[in-house]
């Protein structure tokens, strides 16, 4: 008997599975020691692991009578990702745990969830001319979005090949914004413009009437300006209203907590099933980790120069420090508190977690309608 009838599984590894064990093994040590979002990092980089092994019966295989078995992580595939669930599930709970009554105490800062989109747009015009379609580099584009449901749900409809190295790099890059954005923040602000001290009055009530209309009255705005982004900001919002509603309490910790936990862990594994090697070390999953970081920076380079310009035609008291400008992305909560940290370091009695919030809040909205617009619009063109 032959080797690779004793070790199958030893004998059809290849070069290419190695890699990606090795990535997953990156990626769970990112999650472990360092706490780089672990509830995502590490079910995706132990599913890296559980189908780079040939012949993993995690995914669909034949076997030696030329039947199909069908691997666990491809029925997880198929009923939670291709059909966007575990994505729009993941909203659900986004939207139950997002406060937005400081958004209503200055809500100019609404402005930065679109300035911080910049991004995307400029990645969409490097990826055009890298070689990708319009369609694939649209979902490239999202990765800045810094927004991982809302990249699966476009990399689903218009690049399902290039599910994988998108959803690894939205969801790496969000766990490392603690590392991208202080250094690209330095670098567009003086040490002046970041001591910059706020207004922000946190004692402001906003009435519990105006917290319920404002989910309901979004989606409507959404569905008439782009309705393919109903099914992205009408769960989100749906999540919203659970919470402010006060008759749901239960089905809102419920949400925030045994869903959000529960979601994000099918989720993380089953975009594992995408990670193998043959389909992910490629020339073009490389230019997708570079583009998503150029991504990530201009994005928040966006909302840093909006911020300075913003300032040009404010009075000295309605100043914006620039720093919250880069909570325009939608990595919330972390981007706001990266920015309160930074602003900390600066002037240790200057407090900007709330406008960095407020702004963070936008920024979770303004990505979903941009991906829905790129829903909406991309196909037009393509």
């Amino acid at each position: 008997m032959e080797f690779k009838d004793l070790m199958p599984a030893i004998a059809g590894m290849t070069w290419q599975n190695l890699v990606m064990i090795a990535v997953g093994f990156t990626l769970i040590f990112l999650a472990i020691k360092k706490q780089f979002e672990p509830t995502l990092l590490l079910p995706m980089g132990f599913g890296a692991i559980l189908v780079n092994i040939p012949l993993t019966a995690a995914l669909t295989q034949i076997d030696p009578e030329g039947n199909v078995v069908v691997g666990a992580l491809d029925v997880f595939f198929n009923a939670g990702i291709a059909t966007e669930v575990f994505p729009l599930l993941i909203f659900i709970a986004i939207g139950a745990m997002i406060d937005f009554s400081p958004l209503f105490r200055r809500p100019s800062l609404l402005l930065f969830g679109a300035a911080a989109q910049f991004g995307i747009f400029m990645t969409m015009v490097l990826a055009t001319a890298c070689g990708f379609s319009l369609k694939e580099a649209a979902s490239i584009g999202i990765i800045g979005a810094a927004d991982g449901p809302t990249s699966i749900i476009v990399a689903t409809q218009f690049a399902k090949d290039l599910l994988g190295p998108i959803s690894v790099a939205a969801y790496s890059y969000m766990a490392l914004v603690p590392i991208i954005q202080p250094p690209v923040i330095r670098l567009l602000t003086t040490q002046k413009e970041r001591q910059i001290r706020m207004n922000f009055d946190a004692n402001k009530k906003v009435s519990r009437t105006t917290l319920i209309l404002f989910p309901i009255a979004v989606t409507a705005l959404a569905g008439i300006i782009a309705p393919s982004s109903l099914a992205l900001i009408g769960f989100l919002m749906f999540g919203n209203l659970i919470r402010e509603c006060g008759v749901l309490n239960s089905l809102s910790k419920s949400a925030q907590n045994e869903l959000a936990n529960l979601v994000t862990i099918l989720l993380g594994i089953t975009i594992a099933s995408t990670m193998t090697g043959e389909r992910f070390v490629r020339l073009d999953t490389l230019m997708i980790l570079g583009l998503g970081i150029f991504a990530f920076v201009f994005d928040t380079a966006g909302g840093v120069l909006f911020a300075k310009l913003m300032n040009k035609f404010s009075s000295p008291a309605n100043k914006i420090n620039p720093m919250i400008g880069a909570c325009g992305i939608s990595a919330f909560p972390m981007s706001a508190r990266v920015i309160h940290g930074m602003g900390m370091k600066e002037d240790s009695s200057n407090y900007l977690l709330m406008p960095a919030i407020s702004a963070n809040v936008g920024g979770q909205i303004g990505s979903v309608i941009v991906g829905g617009l790129l829903l909406m619009l991309v196909p037009l063109f393509a």
